[in-house]
């Protein structure tokens, strides 16, 4: 009998040290996580102004919950649009200088809808090697020839690019990151954007894990670099320095409104409760606030404790094999701190890592703690 036989698939997996099983959290709230009743200090949460527990945005959630119910009840095109959405696309569009904006289930949903909807069969896709899965997905479904090219270099994309227009004059889309999420650092963006208009290709940036953190208005490597109005599409999550759910790009009214229409991942889909978009736009506006700007520069101050000139809040401390990812890991839990080993695939082989997180809500004595601990050389 041929196929994939489970048994085998996990006992390979457990060889290898790549078998992964889910943590059921019994709470966390803000630096502190409950696991199983063990109490651990949160160095892996993704919640870097610590927005999830903040009272502003969990009020402007339970309003939303109050005013609007517990769930959509249908998809966006039916009657799944509350005016919490449509208001909270307006503030993005607004925040990321765009002509309008759409928000989605999850940052994965947006990338499945917007790729294949901007590019199709005999157009092109540049990613950059190390770009997230949905946008690695996202290309492959669209149908588009995809390339690669290597991590964070304009001047091999520049040649790339000079090579495919030789050929085609077919619409080319580039994909890349501001801050990428597994090495935590940050894409050489205007010299990407300089090879693009070169070329004459689209760019798609995805700001999941620089919006909130960067910029003077916490909206992202674009904002910090005064380049928004040239990113065709500005991509993020709504999951991370946000503190809710789900997914937005920002584009031009004609692309928004084509995506809308052609969508598959989004047309099919029922809308995100109203409530969380509700939340969501109390978030966009703290974050824009004096308040949000408060919590950067503390975020900030705790990573530099770690590392001087770090640009984001991640920061990988690289192990090679498994193995040893997964003891210090276990190590470092055993004196009350998480922060998760991350193996292939996601990361490349040889590449096992620590990946730790920094919020702004950390203390500087636990950051300092922790760092007492690390292996050396972070």
């Amino acid at each position: 009998m041929s196929g994939i036989n489970p048994s085998e698939e996990l006992a390979a997996l457990k060889s290898s040290k790549l078998h992964r099983q889910l943590r059921t959290v019994d709470s966390n709230s803000g630096t502190r996580i409950s696991i199983a009743g063990e109490e651990l200090w949160n160095f892996s949460s993704n919640d870097y102004l610590g927005l999830a527990s903040h009272p502003k945005i969990t009020g402007a959630f339970i309003e939303g919950i109050q005013r609007y119910g517990a769930g959509s009840t249908a998809s966006r095109l039916v009657i799944g649009t509350s005016s919490p959405h449509t208001l909270l696309e307006e503030t993005i569009a607004c925040s990321k200088q765009s002509e309008a904006a759409l928000t989605f289930t999850s940052g994965f949903a947006t990338a499945l809808s917007a790729i294949p909807t901007i590019v199709g069969k005999g157009d092109f896709v540049f990613l950059d090697k190390l770009s997230h899965a949905s946008l690695i997905d996202a290309s492959r479904a669209s149908g588009a020839t995809l390339r690669v090219f290597p991590h964070n270099d304009h001047l091999e994309l520049d040649r790339l690019l000079k090579r495919a227009r030789q050929r085609s004059t077919s619409r080319i889309l580039v994909a890349t990151e501001s801050v990428f999420s597994m090495d935590g650092d940050l894409c050489p963006l205007e010299e990407i954007l300089e090879v693009c208009e070169t070329h004459g290709a689209e760019l798609l940036l995805d700001e999941a894990h620089a919006i909130g953190v960067l910029g003077k208005k916490g909206m992202g490597l674009a904002e910090q670099l005064g380049v928004q109005s040239r990113v065709h599409f500005q991509m993020g999550t709504l999951s991370k320095a946000i503190g809710l759910s789900g997914g937005y790009l920002a584009a031009s009214r004609e692309w928004v409104d084509l995506i809308t229409n052609r969508a598959r991942a989004f047309i099919y889909t029922t809308a995100p409760p109203p409530a969380i978009a509700h939340a969501a736009r109390a978030a966009f506006e703290l974050i824009r606030s004096e308040d949000g700007s408060d919590l950067r520069e503390r975020l900030f101050r705790n990573i530099a404790i770690l590392r001087a000139n770090h640009p984001s809040a991640i920061l990988p401390i690289i192990l090679g094999d498994n193995e040893t990812a997964l003891a210090t890991s276990e190590s470092l839990r055993e004196k009350g701190f998480l922060i998760p080993a991350i193996r292939f695939p996601t990361v490349p082989k040889g590449t096992a890592r620590l990946r730790l997180t920094i919020s702004a809500l950390h203390t500087e004595e636990i950051v300092r703690e922790i760092s007492d601990l690390l292996p050396s050389g972070i």
